[in-house]
């Protein structure tokens, strides 16, 4: 028997993530069943069962790679120098997930994509293995997030004295927050996310105060 080259194991593992995805962001994650994914990859249950023991494996999966191509789109994003300001770095991350109508995993447009990751972070109030996982994720980025903001501050770019945690967190938030707003509307492009946290940064806070 030949043998299947890594090249082929990986491109099915891809068609069937693609077609799980697709089939979630349509039906959600539990009114889905493991036959409708079949149906939508167009794979036998053996083939499927190959790569994933079932429904809670496949959601695992693509929740790491939900959360996984967060956290790339971030770094890539922040490895120039200087480091972008935040309203062009989180609008960078923005257009990398969701800037074109077909992005996202399995040719989702950027509405579905979202809430195919507002579906996961649901998903991780029910289930211990995806809260792990999440977590797992999210601690990765809070830390080099955290770690950006020293940047910024050791380069005399952020003059208020707040802890870098508690800024990388609100960062964090407000790109959660586009992602839900994206989702839910559909009405929000990165140019929107970019403009506003522009905006913000030009108060002029002798003004304000």
């Amino acid at each position: 028997m030949a043998r299947v080259s890594q090249e082929h194991l990986d491109a099915r593992r891809r068609q069937i993530l693609d077609g799980a995805a697709r089939c979630f962001a349509r039906d959600g994650f539990h009114a889905a069943s493991m036959q409708d994914v079949l149906k939508e990859v167009g794979l036998s249950a053996g083939a499927v069962y190959r790569y994933f023991s079932g429904k809670e494996d496949l959601i695992d999966a693509i929740a790491r790679e939900a959360v996984g191509g967060v956290r790339e789109a971030f770094e890539r994003a922040a490895r120039s120098s200087p480091p972008p300001t935040p309203d062009v770095l989180i609008g960078r991350v923005a257009r990398t997930l969701f800037g074109g109508e077909a992005d996202g995993r399995g040719g989702l447009d950027r509405r579905a994509y979202a809430g195919l990751i507002v579906q996961v972070w649901s998903e991780t109030l029910r289930s211990e293995r995806l809260a792990a996982t999440l977590g797992e994720a999210y601690e990765g980025l809070r830390v080099s997030w955290a770690e950006l903001v020293g940047v910024y501050r050791a380069s005399g770019m952020l003059a208020a004295d707040v802890p870098d945690e508690h800024i990388a967190r609100t960062l964090i938030a407000t790109a959660q927050g586009f992602i839900v707003q994206l989702a839910m509307f559909g009405d929000a492009g990165p140019e929107v996310l970019e403009n506003g946290l522009r905006g913000l940064m030009s108060m002029d806070q002798q003004k304000v105060s």
